[in-house]
């Protein structure tokens, strides 16, 4: 819940945020690869309604 990346990849496939924090959280404690992936999309993935205009 910190920076809503789970949220969105939840709203994106339409299933409930919780499932995505679970996956998540084992991501990050089986591979150890998770919370790195977490803070590349924290970084990518666009806020909600937050789009840089090319004019």
């Amino acid at each position: 819940m910190i920076g809503g990346v789970c949220n969105g990849i939840a709203d994106y496939f339409e299933i409930d945020p919780t499932i995505v924090r679970l996956a998540w959280l084992i991501c990050i404690f089986a591979a150890g690869g998770g919370l790195l992936a977490y803070l590349i999309a924290l970084i990518v993935i666009p806020s909600d309604g937050v789009y840089i205009s090319k004019q």
